[in-house]
């Protein structure tokens, strides 16, 4: 015991030099130990096996840190220590700092499969040395512990002890790994331990390649300098939980956490099955999160008087209150408040509180419209008045359609538009784009862009390739001479035919609801060698391009116009609800006493919305009366059931009730998905029913029987585990890569998806385009058409030539 004190009292010592302890002050934090932001803690991870390297015949499956109380490491972890490649230790340095004795922690393995570049191996060369990784820090958590399990292979050229391994931790030094005799060609293991003090909200953990394979005139291009980084190296880290005070001025922390990169998952607690305006009030909140957690997906559970084990939202009015919020204060105005769980200080509940039900939805409306004005522990939402409405494609999170947009208002981070090193990595731009442009009969896009770089010093083929979703688009030469370099391009998106006998639906370059355009710039960079004797080398110079912000790319130009029903178009971009970012043109029908599986598929649905516009629905309609949908003039949405005013077998191709279920299938499926097949192989053949216990969903989309002009999306489940599988789906981009057509059906297995049924269209054209798309999907008719069409000019023209003849040789006539 004495041992351990004085080890402890001299890591203390040690401290002087280390950096104060304030970057893990999380705004609103609760010391739970007073000393915790004066002393730190004994170390987290022991730098005595700091640098830890091990080829791989002699690797161990044990490879616990050890104490620095040890000679040797194997002393410690049980094993022997490896004598090859062993790394001597460096400064040893103190853990996180104690937050408290009973804090609950949680254990995380990020491996680069996960967090890495595509395809999430490295390949680290002479000319382009550096890879990275990324993770972020919760506000309302510490990282006790950090371990990096590195995997990789260096290259058997490479010269021993002189080449190496640096591993950076925002820009600071954790340890080094030199390169030994037998590591060379192998794959090797090691482990460093990454310093916890250095940690901050957003961490890049940076490996920096040193290599060599001669003395002198090396080439940093040559082929022989690499190193192989492995997809399974990965970072183990330990998160503590922090006491957080109730306060709302940092909301929506603790609920949702931009740097937390994890799906939002949070349960949402009613006293019992919610009525239409608590579902609504409901949707509006989770609609919020969802647009803040975008590209993360999220998820929300509902409970129904359940105590929840972790930060939730509570939905409560003075008669209507699960019984945990029994004793809690009446409230005479739509309160929002943020208060610990009964038994739980960790935990937090955010509770939505009114008189009434109207009272919820304002104060729904308060926190999708309102939260920048939170502050203290509860709040009152006086009133939300709105000042100007939606329009159509309007959403934050899609490229503007009314007029050219510059790329700076397209970045989501500052430096986005700007890279540097021999080979400057990518520049990447995001297009969300609405899933109804009709680009059949276009040109191009225009796109005006200006850009800088840094001047090749002779005439080589140093060049800038533009491409669009993994798609060569021009390349440029990089000149030597100084100069604007302002290009007016426009990007090639004619759309083809597939096939004979194909819809025309997809353009050249594939644009998507999501897409990706990138700049290369490839330096051919000169590398000065020579003879031992005779030998020039150079400094390198890293190169610096940058694509300016005043850039423009112009949308304006196309129409909206799209072949229905599309599922896929649902499933990524939420279309046609999202048409209005606020669903305004949208009405949902659920049941009349929903299961708390089918609020969450509701949940879940509207936030899936807000997460592709960036929008909260604070206008959407719901009701659990069918009738009322008729001669509607919106979008329709079904959660649970179809309404006895839309079950039409004609328009419908899948029924899902209870165990019972039926299906029409086409005559013929094409097996891409990108593939529409004409009308008599959409025409439905066979009708097949079956019963099974075993769950199922479904997503079927159709016509809208009370406007041409709208659509129906159906949500079905025969059971709560089919609600999980249809969730868990809309959740899943791989799962919702699977939907087109007009039917997804939903199982164990996966998702199958089917056209079948008639096909309507949705959008304006003008009679041109219109003649135009209907002739494209015909070309045998389209070329007859043009015969005719020239035939009758000619035919025009003769006659009025004979005519003007006659006047000139008879002016009598």
């Amino acid at each position: 015991m004495k041992r351990k004190i004085s080890w402890i009292c001299a890591v203390a010592v040690g401290m002087s030099a280390v950096p104060a302890l304030t970057s893990y002050a999380a705004p609103g934090v609760v010391p739970a130990n007073p000393a915790a932001t004066a002393a730190p803690a004994a170390p987290a991870v022991a730098p005595a096996t700091q640098g830890i390297v091990t080829p791989d015949q002699t690797r161990t499956e044990n490879l616990t840190p050890a104490t620095p109380t040890a000679n040797a490491v194997g002393a410690a972890t049980g094993v022997t220590a490896p004598q090859q490649g062993q790394v001597q230790p460096g400064v040893i340095r103190a853990g996180a700092p104690v937050v408290a004795q009973n804090a609950p922690t949680r254990d995380v393995t990020l491996s680069f499969a996960q967090i890495a570049p595509p395809p999430g191996s490295m390949v680290l060369r002479g000319t382009n040395p550096n890879g990275a990784i990324e993770f972020g820090m919760r506000s309302d958590e510490v990282i006790s512990s950090a371990m990096l399990n590195l995997e990789y292979t260096p290259s058997p050229s490479l010269l021993p002890t002189q080449s190496q391994l640096k591993v950076y931790l925002n820009d600071e030094l954790m340890g080094v790994l030199p390169v030994t005799r037998e590591q060379l060609g192998k794959k090797t293991t090691a482990q460093m331990p990454i310093d916890p003090l250095y940690i901050t909200d957003f961490n890049r953990v940076r490996l920096e390649f040193v290599g060599h394979y001669r003395d002198v005139c090396e080439n940093l291009s040559s082929s022989t300098l690499w190193m192989d980084v492995g997809r399974n190296s990965a970072l183990n880290l330990t998160y503590q939980r922090l006491a957080l005070q109730n306060d709302l001025s940092h909301f929506p922390v603790p609920f949702f956490d931009a740097r937390d990169t994890r799906r939002v998952d949070l349960p949402v607690v009613f006293a019992a099955s919610p009525n239409l305006a608590q579902q609504q009030a409901a949707a509006i909140v989770a609609s919020w999160f969802g647009s803040r957690a975008m590209w993360r997906g999220q998820s929300f559970p509902t409970l129904f008087n359940q105590l929840p084990d972790r930060n939730a939202i509570v939905f409560a009015t003075n008669d209507n209150r699960p019984d945990f919020l029994r004793d809690h204060p009446a409230v005479d105005a739509p309160t929002i408040e943020m208060m610990n769980h009964p038994d739980n200080p960790y935990v937090k509940l955010l509770v939505v509180m009114g008189r009434d039900d109207k009272d919820l939805v304002q104060a729904a409306k308060g926190i999708a419209q309102g939260n920048v004005l939170f502050r203290g522990s509860k709040v009152v939402v006086n009133d939300v008045k709105p000042l100007l409405p939606r329009q159509p494609y309007d959403a934050p999170n899609w490229v503007r359609t009314d007029r050219a947009i510059t790329f700076g208002e397209l970045k989501t981070y500052e430096e986005q538009l700007q890279s540097s090193g021999l080979e400057p990595a990518a520049i990447n731009l995001t297009l969300n784009l609405p899933p109804d442009l009709y680009l059949l009969r276009s040109n191009g896009i225009d796109m005006k862009l200006n850009y800088r770089y840094t001047t090749p010093p002779t005439n080589d083929n140093s060049r800038m390739d533009i491409s669009l979703n993994n798609q060569f688009l021009q390349s440029y030469s990089l000149a030597t001479k100084d100069e604007t370099n302002r290009l007016l391009l426009r990007l090639p998106v004619l759309q083809g035919l597939l096939d004979g006998k194909t819809e025309v639906s997809i353009p050249a370059l594939r644009l998507g609801a999501i897409n990706q355009l990138r700049f290369d710039f490839q330096y051919a960079n000169p590398m000065p060698g020579g003879t031992v004797d005779n030998c020039v080398t150079v400094q390198p110079v890293q190169n610096r391009v940058v694509v300016a912000d005043d850039s423009t790319i112009d949308f304006s130009k196309y129409h909206h116009f799209i072949a229905m029903p599309d599922l896929r178009s649902f499933a990524n971009a939420g279309f046609p609800f999202s048409r209005m970012a606020d669903l305004s043109d949208t009405t949902i029908v659920v049941a009349k006493q929903p299961s708390a599986a089918q609020v969450t598929a509701l949940l879940d649905a509207v936030a899936n919305v807000g997460g592709q516009t960036g929008f909260p629905a604070v206008n959407l309609n719901i009701t659990d009366d069918g009738s009322k949908v008729q001669g509607s003039d919106h979008d329709i949405l079904i959660v649970g059931t179809l309404p006895e005013q839309l079950k039409d077998e004609k328009r419908i191709d899948l029924l899902v009730q209870a165990t019972r279920s039926w299906v029409k299938t086409p005559q013929r499926e094409p097996s891409l998905s990108g593939i529409m097949p004409d009308d008599k192989d959409r025409t439905a053949d066979v009708q097949t029913t079956v019963t099974s216990d075993a769950p199922m969903a479904a997503v079927i989309g159709f016509q809208s029987p009370f406007n041409d002009q709208r659509s129906v999306v159906a949500l079905l489940a025969d059971s709560p585990r089919g609600y999980e599988l249809l969730n868990d789906a809309l959740n899943d981009s791989g799962k919702r890569a699977a939907m087109f057509g007009s039917v997804a059906v939903i199982r164990e297995s996966g998702v199958n998806s089917l056209r079948v049924g008639d096909v309507y269209y949705v959008g304006h054209l003008p009679w041109f385009d219109r003649i135009w798309y209907a002739f494209a999907n015909h070309p045998i008719l389209l070329a007859i058409f043009a015969a005719i069409s020239v035939l009758l000019l000619a035919w025009v023209l003769w006659r009025l030539l004979r005519i003007l003849s006659r006047r000139r040789l008879d002016p009598h006539d």
